[in-house]
């Protein structure tokens, strides 16, 4: 794996919002969550495509390939930062040139939902390290909870280095302030609780690979998610898929489970990380998401780990695209140790 310049003060990072933009209502916790950037000391540009939301998008799939291509092929900028995920961030990625951004410098992008469309695909096409982790509009200076208010210090580790997260004591369901408050940070009311299903090993090794499975379940198998040219590329010692699941209905998401686990997908993987889903009823169904998820993954032969620190209930763990992870899980908690190499 290729990892970008460690983040420093005055690196310098671009703005720009390939999919969703900001509305005018939320520039006020936008401006907040940028100015707060330069106070840590990083050198910020900002992008036409972020404060306009249309359908969806901050501007055409044009202009947003466009101010993306341009932001990573600056060799001045050190790390690309979308705000947010979105709807559609998919438009863009046959309007990348691939084969010149395999000629500039390596750049970070991080960030969670429809961000890992784009980072799923830089990770299996250039070889690209990227970070799911918590997005910038998380990014508040008042934020305390560790692993979000870390998400940086994380960013600005050299290759080579481990580090070591704890699964978080407690996560947010109704997140409905942030809309109203542009100073809200996470309302952490209920107790985390990391599970297993699958073989029940407690402890297990690979390089990780993941992001929303929304998007990614309609990327496998493409030239933006050649996972089995990654995995014989990558992880000859080992592959930990992690997925998180935002707005499929539980019938929707076991079929979306059973098409990876078809396509043997899960034959590759010495385990999974499944983020806790934001789909918190049965959305009509005879089946909850917790029973789809086990339907499909209880008779497989590697540990499953779910209800992790993934995804659109946060906290975010922040997960490097291409390191080397170790994972234990206990009565008392989750442990991930990463390696950037």
């Amino acid at each position: 794996m290729i990892y970008p310049s460690a983040l420093r003060c005055g690196s310098k990072v671009a703005i720009t919002a390939f999919s969703s933009g900001v509305p005018s209502h939320l520039h006020p916790r936008l401006d907040i969550v940028i100015n707060h950037l330069r106070a840590q000391g990083f050198d910020v540009i900002e992008g036409k495509c972020l404060r306009q939301n249309h359908q969806h998008v901050s501007a055409t799939a044009q202009e947003r390939a466009t101010e993306l291509m341009d932001f990573l092929c600056d060799d001045s900028i050190d790390a690309v930062i979308p705000p947010w995920g979105g709807e559609f961030a998919m438009d863009i990625l046959p309007l990348l040139d691939f084969t010149r951004l395999k000629q500039v410098r390596a750049k970070w992008l991080f960030g969670f939902s429809d961000v890992s469309t784009i980072l799923i695909a830089l990770s299996s096409k250039l070889g690209w390290a990227s970070v799911h982790c918590a997005n910038l509009m998380n990014l508040h200076p008042n934020e305390q909870e560790p692993l979000t208010a870390n998400t940086m210090h994380w960013l600005s580790l050299q290759p080579g280095a481990s580090f070591t997260q704890n699964s978080s004591e407690f996560y947010q369901v109704d997140g409905s302030g942030f809309v109203s408050d542009p100073n809200f940070v996470f309302n952490l009311t209920e107790r985390t609780c990391w599970k297993l299903s699958g073989n029940q090993k407690t402890t297990f090794s690979g390089r990780l690979i993941g992001g929303c499975f929304d998007t990614m379940m309609h990327l496998v198998g493409t030239e933006f998610f050649d996972i089995d040219q990654w995995y014989h590329q990558y992880a000859s010692d080992g592959l930990i898929l992690y997925l998180e699941n935002v707005e499929m209905a539980p019938s929707v998401y076991k079929r979306a489970l059973q098409s990876l686990k078809y396509k043997r997908v899960f034959d590759k993987c010495s385990g999974l990380l499944i983020g806790r889903s934001a789909v918190l009823d049965s959305c009509g169904k005879e089946i909850s998401t917790e029973q789809a998820l086990l339907a499909v993954t209880d008779s497989l032969n590697i540990p499953v780990v779910y209800d992790v620190d993934i995804g659109h209930l946060p906290p975010n763990l922040t997960l490097f695209n291409g390191a080397y992870a170790e994972v234990n899980v206990s009565t008392e908690g989750g442990e991930l140790i990463q390696t950037l190499n």
